[in-house]
């Protein structure tokens, strides 16, 4: 088992995790705060907000720490913490928000804004990242894999390692940063290889991997699903096979992240010989907070004592608005604090310097003994015209409902939310290439929808008086990123498009003749 045989002759050793299986999350949280506080005391951050100060209650026992840094410290979002400290980082200032100078940004709009948001990535977060990537790999030891399986190549679809560099800093996609560090021991595996991975058009790097795909011995591939999915498909088209085992029988494992899987689940397994094993990992921009530590469960397990301490908003009307932007006065949790089955918005602070930052992801506690979590929508991504209340959640599975009952695949799915007349309707744009009658999808959704969501039956019967579909060819939605400069990498189609992304959304459709 040449992987994981080759951490052991590493000398590493499982000691972190075993410290968290059997730690205190409350505990293991501590530490991690006090560490990031005591490396960050003397930055401008630090000496404004009294990080000494902070440190000194951390001799108590109850959780006065916690109570002394959340007071001291204020609640940023990404254009608040970039106006405030971030843009002074790409100046080349040092000791800002974290200690040194930072030369590497990730580069993200993620899903809700419209510009590149420049995230500091520091050599602490990258070790911080290959220290998650490496328990992740050993957690692998709980399945029952083939032996033969661990000597096997591993596929990782991300952004170019051909970083921009300005004379200051490097820029990219994270999976491009990380991918160019990766350890020795590792790059006898790693495909497809340093030389394709540096290639920044993203048609011809799927090219050159489809032109070497017979070349390779693939077991685990990772990636986001939209973009591995259409390799496959390349791949079987051009060598004329009936599924990807043809050209790699031993591939086992995919390793995904970034969208909720189940709406692809359906089209990727018509690629495959035989069902893979599905890890989620979450790995975003600002660090990797968690991944599927046990086989058969659908949550991740957050990463309590490695460079991250998390902060839980609840995601409520009393502390967001409409428009997912927190409320002022409100009171974030520490994990000791929080509850199974409510959603919470995350605050981080991390050995990148980012602090108390709303890094617009909402998440559920499904163990909290565990600190088990699962993915249920963003703080931006939801639909709330007039009180219906649609998260991402409730629309991945009336999707994923709506898949079954017509026996379809929906690649992709978009949802817009419009005025009609003084009241308001919802326009769904969904993305499938097989046959399928418009408006019994419609119907399937909408009766999903008032299945999973209460206030939305509600507000069907008052105030969201339309709801309107239009079938497109999934094509149109990559076409549609590549025309904004997200095709690939960790590049997502947003679930809820709202303000100039919507209107570009629409215009590129009108433009393209999918909609008139």
């Amino acid at each position: 088992m040449a992987i994981l045989g080759t951490l052991l002759k590493k000398g590493i050793r499982l000691r972190e995790s075993l410290e968290q299986e059997y730690g205190a999350p409350q505990d293991l949280q501590k530490t991690v705060l006090q560490k990031l506080l005591v490396a960050a005391s003397k930055t401008q951050i630090g000496k404004k907000y009294g990080f000494k100060s902070v440190l000194e209650k951390f001799k108590l026992e109850d959780l006065s720490y916690y109570h002394a840094f959340s007071e001291a410290v204020p609640i940023y979002d990404y254009e608040k913490i970039y106006e405030e400290w971030w843009h002074k980082l790409k100046e080349g200032e040092k000791g800002v928000t974290w200690q040194g100078q930072i030369k590497y940004f990730a580069l993200t709009s993620g899903t809700s804004g419209s510009s590149s948001k420049y995230i500091p990535i520091t050599n602490e977060m990258v070790k911080a990242i290959r220290r998650t990537g490496v328990r992740q790999i050993l957690s692998l030891s709980k399945y029952d894999l083939p032996a033969k399986l661990f000597n096997k190549g591993i596929l990782m679809l991300g952004g170019s390692t051909d970083l921009d560099f300005n004379g200051t800093y490097f820029s990219g996609d994270l999976s491009g940063i990380t991918a160019g560090r990766l350890p020795i021991w590792f790059q006898r595996f790693y495909k497809p290889g340093y030389k394709i991975a540096r290639n920044k058009n993203w048609g011809e790097k799927l090219d050159q991997i489809v032109e070497n795909a017979p070349k390779w011995d693939i077991g685990i591939i990772v990636g986001v699903p939209a973009w591995l999915q259409i390799l496959l498909e390349k791949i079987i088209e051009r060598y004329q096979v009936k599924n990807i085992h043809e050209i790699w029988p031993d591939l086992t494992i995919f390793v995904h992240g970034g969208v909720y899987f189940e709406p692809y689940k359906k089209g990727f397994e018509k690629l495959l010989d035989r069902p893979l094993i599905y890890i989620e990992t979450y790995l975003a921009s600002e660090g990797f907070l968690a991944f599927q530590a046990y086989p058969d469960r659908k949550s991740m397990r957050l990463v309590l004592n490695n460079g991250i301490f998390y902060e839980f908003v609840p995601f409520n009307t009393q502390n967001f608005d409409e428009s997912g932007h927190l409320k002022s006065g409100v009171q974030p949790l520490s994990i000791g604090e929080v509850e199974e089955g409510i959603d919470y918005a995350l605050l981080i602070s991390t050995c990148a310097g980012a602090w108390r930052y709303l890094i617009g992801d909402v998440i559920r506690f499904v163990s909290k003994e565990e600190s088990e979590i699962i993915i249920t929508g963003r703080t931006k991504h939801f639909l709330s015209l007039c009180g219906e209340h649609v998260s991402v959640d409730n629309m991945n599975k009336a999707v994923e409902m709506a898949e079954d009952q017509l026996n379809i695949s929906v690649r992709e799915y978009s949802v817009l939310g419009l005025p009609f007349g003084t009241l308001f309707a919802h326009h769904w744009f969904v993305g499938t290439d097989d046959p399928v009658d418009r408006q019994a999808l419609l119907n399937h959704i909408d009766d999903n929808l008032k299945t999973l969501n209460d206030d939305y039956i509600t507000e069907r019967k008052h105030a969201l008086k339309e709801v309107r579909l239009t079938v497109l060819p999934s094509a149109a939605f990559y076409d549609w990123m590549k025309a904004q400069g997200k095709e690939g990498g960790q590049n997502k189609f947003p679930r809820v498009l709202k303000g100039q992304k919507a209107g570009d959304w629409l215009k590129f459709l009108k433009d393209t003749g999918h909609l008139s």
